[in-house]
């Protein structure tokens, strides 16, 4: 439950090294969060190993209690015990951050139509099961948000990236659904549509117009939790963009620049 202050008390972000997902909590622990829990795949055996593990030291300094659970995208048979383990350890879950995926080269999926399938399965399939998971966890609290990370590149699939866009786009489709499924329930699903956003996943990439930066997309999820917004667009500009590019005809569209 949020605390006596109204802040939320509980946070489970899934992809515990994902930058947008870790600037979230860090952004919900500094507003009073005080149980954390960072699930990443082989997350506890980095730990040990003193490798590439999730910033849990950095959370503690703020605060926070941080819990640490293995968790894999591509085993769906996994995540309705990651999710029961997770509330075991720190109790109700106020909000929890599916922030994983696979971004891919359209190129590369061109030419391994099974890696185009096995990347489609972690960017939708994983996010369908944990999301249905976690939906079922909140629902039967009365409480909490799912924060789902869309992208604008599943609002009109482009060329350039139609695997990956086409993924983006089922998980829209799926995220506005389960938010109109728990209606009612007290329960809730915020939808973030970020733009091109600069950090590890895009080095090297030439980045889009209107591009944000991890932070900017955490700021616009922690001000929805406040303000109960079900849709944010990052920046709130695309929105407006993206009703022009919808209406674009089909050869026009083809013609847009990579």
């Amino acid at each position: 439950m949020r605390n006596a202050l109204g802040s939320v008390d509980t946070v489970l972000l899934l992809g515990g090294r994902s930058e947008i997902g870790l600037a979230i909590v860090e952004r919900l622990v500094r507003r009073g969060a005080r149980r954390v829990v960072l699930a990443a795949r082989d997350a506890t055996a980095s730990m040990k190993d003193g490798g590439g593990a999730v910033p849990v030291d950095d959370l503690e300094r703020l605060g926070a209690e941080v819990h640490v659970l293995d968790f894999d995208a591509a085993r769906p048979e996994t995540h309705a015990a990651l999710i029961e383990e997770a509330a075991a350890k720190v109790g109700d879950l106020d909000v929890v951050i599916p922030a994983f995926g696979v971004l891919g080269s359209q190129a590369v999926y061109d030419a391994d139509p099974v890696a185009a399938a096995r990347d489609v399965a972690v960017n939708f399939g994983g996010h369908v099961s944990i999301g249905l998971a976690a939906a079922r966890r909140l629902r039967e609290q009365g409480h909490g948000t799912l924060v789902v990370l869309s992208s604008v590149a599943g609002v009109r699939v482009r060329k350039a990236n139609f695997v990956y866009g086409s993924a983006k786009a089922g998980l829209d489709g799926f995220a506005q659904g389960l938010a109109d499924a728990l209606h009612g329930s007290g329960a809730r699903v915020v939808v973030v549509r970020p733009g091109f956003v600069i950090g590890r996943m895009t080095r090297g990439m030439t980045p889009a117009p209107m591009s944000v930066t991890a932070a900017e997309v955490a700021d616009a999820v922690v001000e929805s939790l406040d303000t109960r917004k079900v849709t944010v667009w990052v920046p709130a500009r695309l929105r407006l963009a993206f009703t022009v590019m919808r209406l674009l005809p089909r050869p026009l569209w083809r013609r847009l620049p990579r």
